[in-house]
């Protein structure tokens, strides 16, 4: 039994997919982000973000390891090449890169505040948007030589987390969408039964 502490669109949104993907049984606790000092999530999360989830009585965070620790445990699903696969060492470094490039370039786009000077800040922010669209561009270049997936034909948890980080750029002057084969892989994973349930149950609407 799992329990994912989440917000509703948040980083804990391809988390949530996975999960309906596994068939687990699994809860989900709602966590409001904008009461930054809730004492009693930040027990479990002194950061106060998402997600966080309960493994077994155990208290776990950080969304790539999250991803990775289920696929581990659930290696029926079919969400990540197993030990040995040939493609077991891009899936890997597709998850950490994706956290690591999306993951703090999201975070200070949406929260412009954590830069200093308003010059500086501005100057920040045009520095994000382009290091997030040079990331979408060389992925839309190595999905058109070898996609639709991350993985060329096989579909992963990596595409997941690459969804959830396409619907964030929707309102930014250059949505992923706009670049072909992003656009097509999007489809492919919305028109998924687990990334159809998670926007009902999250209430997300306007993309897809």
């Amino acid at each position: 039994m799992y329990t994912l502490y989440y917000s509703a669109g948040a980083a804990s949104l391809a988390l949530h997919a996975a999960l309906f993907e596994i068939g687990a049984p699994y809860e989900l606790v709602e966590v409001d982000l904008s009461k930054k000092r809730d004492a009693s999530y930040l027990k479990l999360n002194p950061q106060g973000v998402v997600p966080t989830l309960v493994v077994d009585g155990e208290v776990l965070r950080e969304s790539a390891a999250l991803m990775l620790l289920l696929t581990e445990r659930h290696p029926e699903a079919g969400l990540a090449p197993q030990p040995g696969s040939p493609l077991r060492g891009r899936f890997l470094q597709d998850v950490v890169w994706m956290a690591n490039t999306f993951g703090s370039a999201y975070r200070l786009w949406f929260y412009p505040a954590d830069l200093d000077a308003t010059e500086e800040n501005c100057q920040g922010r045009d520095a994000l948007r382009r290091r997030i669209e040079s990331s979408f561009a060389e992925l839309d270049e190595r999905l058109s030589a070898n996609g639709p997936y991350l993985l060329g034909e096989q579909f992963s948890a990596a595409d997941l987390m690459l969804t959830m980080y396409m619907r964030w750029s929707r309102k930014m002057p250059r949505p992923a969408t706009e670049w072909p084969a992003l656009n097509k892989l999007a489809d492919l994973v919305c028109a998924r039964p687990s990334w159809k349930h998670v926007n009902a149950t999250e209430g997300l609407s306007g993309w897809r």
